[in-house]
């Protein structure tokens, strides 16, 4: 990272990181149009009132405010002020109601932007982050087989980034009407602060966990052991989770004519097909864990969390799940359902924990070195022939000798340097025509700017390489 970059939570990068950045967004922007995902940009500032649908603090959001104004914020009430969004899911839900009409529904779409998020900085949590999420949002109705294709997606797009070293992916999901069910049926009522609770469960253990369920949620002994034996269950097998949620519902003497159960009883079909059909498209990608519970408001079916295979430490580095409400215009809703990529925090891990390097900074494949600063027009001119055919190049920045000319190239990554025609006869620098060296290779060769073809292994503009520790 810049060393200049000394405001906490906001990242710069290197020129080197920033071509692994840019490799990484354009390998997932590969995968989620292969699969039919369109692109789009939304603004990045929102009302207040959008951004608090969410269910998050006032203290996580950025409120704007123009420099005359600072004094006088608080006479407005957060839901009238505008705030950097801190996700894309918010943004789109206003944007697929406010472009109803020119949207062809289900709408899928991918999008990769900087989010704003006022939390505490640590390693690989920044405040200014770039998140790539992709959603499927339907108008009225959203069939449950996205809820099978999104996180098979995101999988296939994560296992792209293997070549960088990124580890093995697994999605774990849960589906909220599942716990909601399962909760009601064993007699609490307070199932939002439950599920709060219950998505604390990596960070804090179960103990602490059983803790706040008695304190906060109302919860007595056996119900707070309820909670976390429906949590314990992980299955990548379909019939194994019917199984143990039977169990766990005669354990706990649930009563199976109820609606509370009924409820619980359409989320197990619904995980229970997902686990089926990604079983059977990408055997062990998607697993049901019953502890999934993403802990905020408006999520109403599937939910997901994505974690990497020895690296407990970074925790989910991809979630989301189905939203029923979030978008609506009237009585008219727009159902979706999506999932996020922390795509800085999965940058900062391949940096400094994985060790990815780019091979080369500079996008040029050529450098045009100048003899003097009088024939500058003629190297300029050998590169706006290789341009025009697609080549890109660059020139020399100054005319000093040649061996301080390539040592700026090699620097750079660049791997050919072009040395046009000289006219000093009779010196150590006298040259008839155009030549091209390999500096990686040393092979030097004759060359026209009107043909030439670089080698692609050398011309490629660059290669991600893993050096571990």
């Amino acid at each position: 990272m810049a060393k200049g970059a000394s405001l906490s939570g906001f990242p710069e990068w290197l020129p080197q990181e920033r071509v692994v950045e840019q490799k990484i967004i354009d390998t997932l922007r590969q995968v989620f149009e292969l699969h039919g995902f369109l692109g789009i940009e939304t603004r990045a500032i929102e009302q207040g009132s959008s951004l608090l649908k969410k269910g998050e603090t006032s203290k996580e959001i950025y409120l704007l405010s123009r420099l005359q104004e600072v004094g006088h914020e608080s006479d407005t009430p957060i839901e009238n002020r505008l705030g950097l969004h801190f996700d894309l899911t918010v943004p789109l839900s206003r944007y697929v109601v406010e472009n109803s009409g020119s949207l062809v529904f289900p709408f899928k779409r991918w999008q990769i932007q900087k989010v704003w998020r006022g939390e505490r900085p640590q390693e690989g949590r920044f405040r200014e982050f770039v998140q790539a999420d992709i959603d499927v949002v339907g108008n009225g109705e959203l069939a449950e087989h996205y809820e099978v294709e999104l996180p098979l997606v995101m999988v296939e797009a994560l296992e792209r980034l293997g070549e960088y070293g990124l580890p093995k992916a697994t999605v774990h999901v849960n589906n909220r009407k599942l716990s909601e069910g399962f909760y009601r049926a064993v007699g609490l009522t307070d199932v939002e602060g439950v599920l709060r609770e219950v998505d604390k469960l990596d960070k804090i253990g179960a103990d602490e966990v059983a803790t706040l369920l008695k304190s906060e949620c109302g919860a007595n002994e056996e119900q707070a052991a309820a909670c976390l034996d429906l949590a314990q269950i992980t299955t990548s097998d379909a019939h194994e989770l019917d199984v143990a949620f039977a169990q766990l519902c005669e354990k706990y003497g649930v009563d199976r004519s109820g609606e509370a159960y009924e409820l619980a009883q359409q989320g197990l079909d619904t995980l229970s097909h997902i686990v089926a059909d990604a079983a059977s498209i990408r055997p062990g990608a998607v697993v049901a864990d019953l502890k999934i519970a993403r802990g905020l408001d408006y999520y109403t079916g599937s939910v997901y969390e994505t974690f990497l295979d020895g690296a407990p430490q970074l925790g989910s580095i991809c979630s989301g799940g189905r939203y029923d409400n979030l978008a609506s215009q009237g009585k008219k809703k727009y159902p979706g359902v999506g999932l996020s990529i922390g795509l800085s925090r999965l940058l900062s891990y391949l940096l400094h924990t994985v060790g990815a390097q780019a091979s080369r900074q500079s996008p040029a494949a050529v450098m045009v070195a100048v003899w003097d600063e009088g024939s500058r027009d003629a190297s300029n001119a050998v590169a706006q022939a290789l341009r025009a055919r697609g080549i890109n190049t660059d020139v020399s920045p100054n005319s000093a000798k040649i061996g301080k000319q390539i040592k700026y190239a090699s620097k750079l990554g660049i791997p050919y340097v072009w040395f046009p025609p000289t006219v000093d006869e009779g010196t150590d620098s006298e040259q008839s025509s155009h030549q091209v060296k390999n500096i990686v290779t040393g092979e030097q060769v004759e060359a026209d700017s009107m043909s030439w073809i670089p080698d692609t292994v050398y011309a490629q503009q660059t290669i991600i390489e893993v050096h571990a520790e």
